[in-house]
């Protein structure tokens, strides 16, 4: 599959650097968060490559259910077991847990379509900074410290009506927020369809932190210097 160039294997574990999880994000997913930043000093892999290697090892299951409980830096051995079970942890060599799978029902291997629907999912979740993200604070009239913005993917969920499916197509459904005092969850909601039938839907759940109250100016800054930065390297890219 595609993801290939975006880890190395070590024995039987994972490892993902800073250049290969910052190329994913950028250049798959089109996320531009600066925690993804090679030299970002709280640089963290992005939840979307490893959910995209779940999906790659372990398939697509009719009921899935991702928890991320740490932060991935450059470079640490991830744990990928070989196992039939319905929960799986994605550990390091110290047995510290970053993903956990719960997952139930049939599964399908089909890389075709896994890769399909992985480069439709991360497509969505690349463009929720800052067309879904910014109307929901401006909305709920809070935004994050954009000295240092810290939005965090908590979990996803995915539930299938069915899992042989060929060509699946994400869609973008209502997002929600919840704010409670300087902490805000979003959640982002998409189904799945295939030959017009919907076959599927779930959600992505973010944290936001250190919320205050919204300021168009700052935020309006913030977002034209984000987008600067994007189609400023997406344009480079094109062009090499």
């Amino acid at each position: 599959m595609f993801l290939k160039e975006f880890y190395d294997t070590q024995g039987n574990s994972i490892r993902i650097g800073a250049h290969q999880a910052s190329s994913f994000a950028k250049e798959v997913a089109h996320d531009f968060n600066p925690l993804h930043d090679e030299d970002a000093k709280r640089f963290c892999v992005p939840g979307d490559l490893l959910f995209s290697l779940v999906l790659e090892k372990y398939g697509l299951s009719k009921n899935m259910h991702f928890i991320f409980s740490g932060m991935v830096g450059d470079g640490i051995l991830l744990n990928f077991p070989d196992t039939d079970a319905d929960q799986i942890d994605i550990t390091d060599s110290q047995g510290k847990t970053y993903l956990q799978i719960q997952r139930s029902g049939e599964i399908n291997h089909d890389q075709a379509m896994l890769e399909t629907l992985i480069r439709d999912y991360v497509a969505f979740s690349g463009q929720n900074f800052p067309y879904v993200l910014v109307p929901l604070l401006e909305q709920e009239n809070v935004m994050f410290n954009i000295d240092r913005p810290l939005v965090i993917y908590e979990s996803m969920t995915l539930n299938m009506a069915r899992v042989d499916v060929k060509n699946p197509q994400l869609q973008m459904l209502e997002p929600s927020m919840e704010v409670n005092g300087k902490r805000a969850t979003a959640y982002l909601h998409f189904q799945i369809k295939a030959d017009a039938e919907v076959v599927g839907s779930g959600f992505k759940k973010l944290a936001v932190s250190g919320l205050r109250e919204y300021e168009a100016e700052p935020m309006k800054a913030f977002v034209d210097g984000y987008l600067a930065r994007k189609h400023g390297y997406l344009d480079n890219l094109a062009s090499a």
